[in-house]
Parts: structure tokens; sequence; C-alpha cells
């Protein structure tokens, strides 16, 4: 298939087609017109990259998944370089709750500090 269709298929553009195979993520394969040639396994590496990035995987952190599934497993989890993105990722989302359930204590402990008649910031009490 040729780059137009799998982008269609895949819920992409060719721009971002273009742009994955110069990253060496897609195979840079052409027809004898000179054209870019696409099969299924192709369409399955896409939609993996898709499927990783739609849950806040960086495009480079795709690689292990399409390099397992490049070299025919299943599944792109089916490989440990795969398993170990999924730790470190796991690892960086826990720290980002931890970090966020601080931030919002802070927040909260503000709120209850404050009263109802304290003045907004950048006013003057009694010149609104």
């Amino acid at each position: 298939m040729r780059i137009g269709e799998l982008a269609d298929r895949a819920g992409t553009t060719p721009r971002a087609l273009r742009y994955y195979e110069a990253r060496g993520l897609l195979p840079a394969r052409r027809d004898e017109s000179g054209h870019r040639a696409y099969d299924e396994d192709d369409l399955r590496l896409l939609r993996e990259i898709r499927r990783l990035q739609d849950i806040g995987f960086e495009l480079e952190e795709t690689r292990p998944f399409v390099e397992c599934l490049r070299s025919g497993h299943a599944q792109g989890t089916d490989c440990a370089a795969s398993l170990a993105v999924y730790r470190r990722k796991l690892t960086e989302i826990d720290a980002l709750i931890a970090r966020l359930g601080a931030v919002r204590e802070e927040i909260a402990a503000r709120l209850d500090g404050t009263t109802p008649t304290a003045p907004r910031c950048g006013r003057t009490p009694g010149k609104d």
C-alpha cells in the first residue's frame, strides 16, 4: 500500500509517516516506481506506535516495542527491552502522582488557611 492509504488506515498523516521513517521506526521501502511501499506488518508497527503515544509515551520510547515486532514477535511486549520501558514508565508515573499529591496537599492547606474576607491579590480592600 502507498503512504496515503497507510496513513488513512492508521489514523495519522503521511507527514507523520515520513517522520517515523526518518527516525528509523518505519521501513523505507520503495516500489518499482519509486513510491513508498508499505504492508500489513507496517500497519501493525504504526498501530503500536500510535497506541503507545496515545497513552503518553514519547516517540523514542516506542522503539523497543517496534523492534520487538520487527524481530518477529507476536506482541510488542514480548521482549525484555519493551518490559523495561514499561517499568521505567510506571516509575515515572508514580513519581508524578506523588508530586501532584504533594502539590494538591499544599494547595488544600493554603485554602484551609484563607478566610472568606481576605482580599484578592493585587487589590486593595474596599476598592472593588
